[in-house]
């Protein structure tokens, strides 16, 4: 890839000039997609990853979305495509993901959100296909940073549908994963959103261990309450939700 400077750090590649900011963006697309696939988070070309440009009132309307077609792994600056908060492609020479929908219903419900990763981590989408929830009330990591991991109903992958019946559970929640369609973690960065999708997939395999091992026991309600409140203590979510999720997802 040949990169020539065409004024103080703006980049051109294939005769198209990118200004710093995106440009370092892409590069940061890049490097998680690389994570992601070498962590076998996704398989083939499956999964994408979407950032918004741009902070509060220097926010443009406009994403970075990775292309339909190209595997994660193998992922260049220049094949992210740029939408419009409407999904219209502005750059690039690839078609935008068919999962753009899904990415565009996330930064319209979550003002907050910067970063959207859907990927189908495998052990975690098994627990999809076999009816099991993650429960929220078992790993104390997951109570005390991601509250839960909730499971939408399902919905037809790059489809409107597909994106409604997401719509709910994202608005509460960072981490949730799609009926028989793998998970959407979101950050205010694209390293958060891509931490969520690790410790989401991780929660999975020791939760499977657990199954495995006779059936994984539930915390206390003492503890549970604890982890609640170190929640909200530090700032991370309501200790309500926790609370309220533990009641409703006991056995």
């Amino acid at each position: 890839m040949k990169l020539a400077s065409i004024r103080r750090h703006d980049a051109k590649v294939s005769g198209i000039i990118f200004k710093p900011m995106e440009w370092r963006l892409r590069r940061e697309m890049v490097a998680i997609a690389k994570r992601i696939d070498e962590r076998r988070l996704v398989a083939a070309s499956d999964g994408n990853i979407s950032v918004r440009i741009g902070l509060g009132q220097q926010r443009t309307g406009r994403i970075l979305i990775t292309p339909s077609g190209v595997a994660l792994g193998s992922l260049r600056p220049q094949d992210i495509v740029m939408i419009d908060c409407d999904g219209r492609e502005l750059c690039g020479d690839l078609n935008k993901s068919s999962e753009f929908r899904l990415h565009l219903m996330v930064y319209e419900e979550r003002s907050d959100v910067r970063a959207v990763i859907h990927a189908h981590p495998p052990i975690a989408n098994a627990f999809t296909f076999a009816g099991v929830p993650l429960d929220p009330c078992i790993v104390p990591e997951v109570v005390a940073t991601l509250g839960r991991i909730p499971t939408t109903d399902y919905g037809t992958p790059a489809t409107d549908e597909g994106a409604t019946v997401a719509r709910e559970l994202i608005a509460e929640h960072d981490a949730i994963m799609l009926q028989r369609h793998g998970s959407v973690t979101v950050g205010e960065t694209l390293t958060s959103a891509y931490h969520k999708l690790e410790k989401l997939e991780h929660t999975a395999e020791v939760l499977l261990a657990a199954h495995q091992l006779g059936g994984p026991k539930r915390l206390s309600g003492t503890e549970i309450q604890k982890l609640a409140k170190l929640r909200e203590d530090l700032g991370i979510g309501a200790a309500d939700d926790v609370l309220r999720a533990c009641r409703t997802n006991r056995h």
